[in-house]
């Protein structure tokens, strides 16, 4: 009898284990946030956008059509700088000896999503460079940019794509075009400001590059990307976002040493 006993409490501490487990991983699943997918990559075809001096997105036809064993097949060949359309900018970008795209903690790639938008300021003038100011006065209707954070700073350019004429400022390639250059940016003061007191997982900008057009030093890319702070680049659809609330998921093509690679950014809503 006793020993029947003992296999009774087993079996109830068993199953109280058991749904304890249960609790947790329905838990752990729901913890994932739930809402509406927003899609924040424009897509890579010959309207693509690249920097002047970047060879520009190519998609070659290996196969389209019916087989000689009667079934439909597809395939193609595609070629792609690292840096056009939306992308990533790895840290060794513009910081030697810091990651690469493969390198990257996939941490940095997934979290709230903060939405500075100085798109009025930028229609205004499209030399416009988000400032501390910016982000203080951001701060103080939304609260503070906390670590866990992925800040995307809106311009309104993404609604020029794929114009290169008002998305960058010239449709000229080649490097006697890089000094034509006109869109925003994240002034290099910001960046270092954010890189001291609010070191973010990432950034990202709905224009061609995280500093602004003009710039010939890019102190911005450097300042973020000495501290392992990716930028995602050419991001569209941030008018979509809330200031405070969305969530993000960037992830890059896994190009092994790469400096930068395309990107899928998705941003999910608060329900």
């Amino acid at each position: 009898m006793k020993t029947h006993h003992l296999d009774a409490l087993a079996l109830a501490s068993t199953l109280a284990i058991s749904s304890v487990t249960l609790a947790c991983t329905a838990s752990e699943r729901s913890s994932f946030p739930d809402g509406e997918l927003v899609d924040l990559s424009h897509p890579y075809d010959v309207n693509s956008i690249f920097w002047p001096t970047a060879k520009p997105f190519r998609l070659e036809t290996v196969a389209d059509g019916i087989t000689a064993q009667g079934y439909y097949y597809a395939a193609n060949d595609f070629f792609t700088s690292e840096h056009g359309g939306t992308h990533i900018d790895a840290p060794v970008h513009f910081a030697q000896g810091r990651s690469p795209v493969d390198q990257i903690a996939l941490d940095r790639l997934i979290g709230p999503a903060l939405v500075v938008d100085v798109s009025a300021k930028s229609a205004a003038d499209a030399d416009y460079q988000v400032t501390v100011a910016d982000l203080e006065a951001w701060e103080r209707d939304n609260g503070r940019i906390e670590p866990s954070a992925i800040l995307l700073l809106r311009t309104g350019f993404s609604a020029r794509w794929p114009d290169a004429a008002r998305y960058l400022g010239t449709s000229e390639r080649g490097p006697d075009a890089v000094p034509k250059l006109r869109f925003p940016g994240l002034q290099p003061e910001a960046a270092r400001w954010l890189v001291a007191n609010r070191p973010i997982k990432s950034i990202g900008i709905d224009t061609a590059s995280i500093d602004y057009g003009q710039s010939t030093l890019f102190e911005s890319h450097r300042a973020l990307y000495a501290h392992e702070i990716p930028a995602f680049e050419n991001l569209t659809a941030l008018d979509r976002l809330p200031a405070r609330g969305a969530s993000i998921v960037a992830l890059p093509m896994k190009i092994a040493g790469g400096s930068g690679a395309p990107l899928r950014a998705v941003a999910i809503l608060p329900r």
